[in-house]
């Protein structure tokens, strides 16, 4: 027996240990197997294109576009011109889970089926829902029955993108959300699909500088919208995308996306007050004479040359005046007499004359230019035979400037001419505003010098500007000599940090001396005092100043038939006037300029009249609005 039980046990470890033994002899096949799979894979094998391809097919995946928030435009105190808000669309998916109620798991013969209860739940809520919209969307104008037939008509047709509202506010749509039915959050029951429109555009100030804030259209971007778009729009971003069961879209993390970077805010020199205060002023003016066209008026910060003000006025066919087209930058034109101190300066800078230089008065004739109507009234009033520069300048006098450029100039034309280049009224200097137009100058050696362009220039004809030219020019006057770029974009921030400052620039620091400054600025003084505008004369503060009319030249279609350059067959001219100055006269601030052009009239418009009256008016609110002129002004009125 106890040999028969040692059998046994030698016959179980014999069986245990041939068990380890098949199970390692596995094992270890098994990790042969691992170790030629593993040196398969990394040396031997090749993927198969076809399958990468159809593998690469199965998983889908696509990127979009992540748009960035659009900067805001500020004025120069923080008050906001233009920014982005937020619009939508809102949709409804009529047929939303019609499919699923009809499939209702829970229906059966012994009762009313549960598909047919949940069905007319849902249409009472969205009959709840065609009741309120019409006093929630009153704008529409819609009837409950027409929500009814919209809505419910497209659940039967099983409509899923039936459109409710478009370009909504935030807060309307926050309004919506709240009705029966699209107050329950569950958007797979309610239908109410949400399309939010990408940066629309707000203008908290509507018209006012208008044409100068600017706007972004397709192939039609203009003013600061259009020439900063770019900093204004920021940076695209991009999101990866891949689908997942029921064609659902979730991050693809496999790519790292690339967020929006959001626009820059804009800060602009304008003051917005002064901009409402001249525009008012001017506009009162336009609307009221139906034969002024176009109307500009911009306002200048001696000292650094910001743009405070920007205003510009069109008539449309329709008779409204609004801010259309930027006259002030891109509208050139004869300047007519308000070009004679641009003349004056470079005879005295060249020491030809001075204020009290005399010269014969010959009846205002000069051959071969036209007689000047202004001299043989001042002969027989004055019983005077000779005038002085400053005379011919308060009166506005075209033959005293055409004899004081052919005295000393016919020679040497270019002389004069030349001086302009300095002047910067040759030339479209850059201007924070895309498409400032070029002046045009005829010069000595040109086919369309005469015998009369040396005079004619001298008193504002031959040479075609912008009235920002013109104002420039009268800012450096101001500013004793030295002539500032104008600009209007004063720094860019993100993030209320400011990442980019601008700010004066300097186009000359001296284009005439400051003795021929103050010359200037003297002679500019008795044009209000003494000269054609007197209207200034009751300024509240002391005003420095020039008056200017031009006839415009006219087009084939204006001059109907007639050959005359200014005047068609019917006697009808187009005018420009302006008054370009600076005040207060004794430590100037400001330089402004008031430009009108009429449409083809009879009449007249002079600068003395309309664009001194307007001046005079803007000139008094802005001294009114400065507190710093508050004392002063106290001190006149006591």
């Amino acid at each position: 027996m106890q040999k028969q039980e040692e059998n046994r046990n030698l016959n179980i470890n014999d069986r245990i240990k041939n068990t380890f033994k098949f199970l390692s002899a596995v094992f270890i096949l098994f990790a042969i197997a691992a170790v030629g799979q593993t040196i398969y894979l990394k040396w031997i094998w090749t993927p198969n294109e076809r399958a990468m391809k159809d593998s690469q097919f199965k998983v889908q995946t696509s990127s979009r576009v992540l748009k960035p928030e659009r900067g805001d435009i500020y004025d120069c105190n923080g008050r906001l011109l233009a920014a982005s808000v937020p619009e939508y669309n809102v949709r409804m998916d009529c047929a939303i889970m019609k499919k699923e109620f009809s499939e209702d798991p829970d229906s059966n013969e012994n009762k009313v089926p549960m598909a047919i209860i949940r069905e007319q739940e849902w249409r009472a809520k969205a009959a709840l829902l065609c009741k309120a919209l019409p006093k929630a969307l009153p704008e529409y104008g819609h009837s409950e029955q027409y929500y009814r037939n919209l809505i419910f008509g497209g659940r039967d047709k099983n409509e899923r993108n039936v459109m409710i509202a478009s370009k909504i506010s935030h807060d309307k749509l926050q309004e919506l959300k709240a009705l029966p039915l699209w107050d329950t959050l569950n958007l797979y029951y309610n239908g109410m699909k949400v399309e939010r429109i990408p940066n629309v555009r707000s203008y908290p100030y509507e018209e006012l500088a208008k044409t100068t804030i600017g706007h972004i259209k397709e192939n039609d971007n203009k003013g600061v919208e259009g020439s900063f778009n770019k900093e204004l729009y920021g940076e695209d971003g991009i999101e990866y995308l891949r689908v997942i069961e029921k064609r659902k879209m979730i991050e693809d993390a496999s790519k790292e996306s690339i967020p929006a970077k959001d626009g820059k805010d804009i800060f602009l020199t304008l003051d917005i007050e002064m901009q409402d205060v001249a525009d008012e002023v001017l506009r009162k003016y336009i609307v009221e004479d139906q034969d002024i066209e176009d109307a500009c008026l911009a306002i200048m910060e001696v000292e650094t040359g910001a743009i405070k003000a920007m205003v510009n006025l069109h008539r449309g066919n329709d008779g409204l005046v609004r801010e259309t087209y930027n006259l002030m930058v891109r509208k050139t034109g004869e300047p007519g007499s308000v070009f004679k101190v641009v003349a004056l300066a470079t005879m005295l800078e060249d020491g030809y004359v001075n204020l009290d230089t005399e010269i014969p008065t010959n009846h205002g004739k000069y051959k071969p230019y036209n007689q000047d109507p202004y001299i043989v009234p001042f002969e027989k009033r004055t019983k005077r035979n000779t005038i002085s520069v400053r005379k011919g300048l308060e009166m506005s006098s075209n033959y005293v400037f055409t004899y004081l450029a052919e005295t000393y100039y016919h020679n040497q034309p270019s002389k004069m001419i030349d001086r302009l280049d300095l002047y910067h009224l040759t030339e479209a200097y850059d201007f924070d505003l895309n498409g400032m137009a070029s002046p045009t100058v005829v010069r000595p050696g040109n086919k369309l010098w005469s015998g009369t362009a040396l005079g004619t220039t001298a008193y504002g004809y031959t040479i075609s500007v912008t009235p920002l030219h013109t104002l420039t020019f009268y800012n450096a006057i101001a500013n004793n000599g030295k002539m500032m770029k104008p600009y209007l974009v004063d720094h860019f921030e993100a993030n209320g940090e400011i990442t980019e400052q601008f700010g004066p620039v300097v186009l000359e620091n001296s284009i005439f001396s400051h003795n021929t400054a103050d010359t200037l600025k003297s002679a500019l003084r008795s044009v209000v005092t003494d000269g054609t505008g007197w209207r200034l004369k009751s300024a509240k503060c002391n005003v420095a100043g020039k008056t200017g009319t031009s006839r415009v030249h006219l087009s084939d279609e204006d001059r109907k038939g007639g050959k005359g350059a200014y005047v068609n067959k019917d006697g009808e001219r187009r005018h420009q006037g302006s008054f370009a100055g600076f005040f207060p006269y004794e430590d100037p601030k400001y330089t402004m300029i008031v430009v009108i052009y009429s449409g083809l009239t009879k009449g007249n418009y002079y600068g003395g009249t309309i664009p001194a009256t307007v001046f005079l008016e803007v000139c008094d609110k802005i001294y009114a609005m400065d507190e710093s002129w508050y004392k002063h002004i106290e001190d006149d009125e006591n």
